[in-house]
């Protein structure tokens, strides 16, 4: 009878004076207590363990994914952006107050009030980020997030941004030559520049709008109906995305590119010259 201990076969192969009896599921070779990996099935020894994680797969963390994924071209991240935006705010007028009135810092730092236009013309955006009630925003987000993706697409990221702002930025106009003694917040003007852009957008596409022009005229009705809505912004938005969109699919090929960009700014200058007027129709 021979003896087994002898054969080199049963030693291990990275430490000869070690006798072992296993092998190495992929390559066979025989492997002490200190070179086995347990695998799905037997043990890999070291060499084999090595190469199976060069070649496998390699996983991106979940926040890596995510943040490639919103990168992707039709991804609409604007939408998203101002959306959190508007939450972020929101979360922060409840922990430091009241939602409305001089107990919230934030709302009082950030509302649009047309006799401060002068010194402090910013608030004519920012007041566009804040809301006075858990129903205020909510309206308002679910509007943004049944227009804004589909629009944001449509147009492109950047151009969007200006269409959201300028239209913003017209509610607040109308608000300082209408109602100069009015303090407003709230999103409603830049998403009623949604409405008028997708109406113009629509009809330049051949689309049916009869649905649209519905939903627009409810929204104004209520504005007018029900106290304390700035029906003034909805309808300066409306007018100022409306014009936007106008321009964009005016000049919608490559080769006017430059005319579109000097439409957009035109539009800002026009908002501009009103704010002038608006502020000196007041302090006059």
């Amino acid at each position: 009878m021979s003896d087994g201990s002898a054969n080199p076969d049963n030693f291990c192969y990275r430490h000869p004076n070690r006798q072992s009896y296993v092998l190495c599921q992929r390559c066979g070779r025989t492997i002490c207590a200190e070179c086995q990996t347990p695998a799905a099935v037997g043990v890999h020894c070291p060499e084999c363990m090595r190469e199976s994680r060069q070649n496998a797969p390699r996983t991106r963390p979940a926040v890596v994914t995510s943040v490639r994924r919103l990168a992707q071209p039709g991804t609409p991240v604007v939408t998203y952006a101002i959306m959190a935006l508007c939450v972020v705010v929101f979360v922060a007028e409840v922990l430091t107050g009241q939602l409305v009135g001089s107990g919230s810092p934030i709302v009082d730092a950030l509302l649009y009030y047309p006799p401060y236009t002068a010194i402090q013309p910013w608030r004519m955006l920012t007041s566009l980020f804040v809301h006075g009630s858990i129903l205020h925003i909510l309206f308002n987000m679910y509007s943004l997030y049944v227009l804004g993706p589909e629009l944001e697409r449509l147009v492109g990221r950047g151009r969007f941004l200006a269409l959201f702002l300028l239209s913003g930025l017209g509610g607040s106009v109308a608000v300082l030559l209408t109602s100069p003694n009015s303090a407003v917040i709230g999103a409603s003007g830049a998403i009623f520049g949604l409405f008028g852009a997708y109406f113009v957008i629509n009809r330049h596409l051949g689309g049916n709008s009869r649905q649209l022009i519905i939903v627009i005229v409810i929204n104004l009705v209520i504005g007018f109906l029900v106290p304390g809505i700035a029906w003034q912004a909805h309808v300066g938005g409306l007018l100022i995305g409306a014009l936007v969109a106008f321009a964009l699919v005016r000049t919608r090929d490559r080769q006017k590119r430059g005319i579109q960009l000097l439409s957009l700014a035109g539009v800002f200058v026009l908002l501009l010259g009103a704010t002038f007027f608006g502020v000196q129709l007041s302090s006059g």
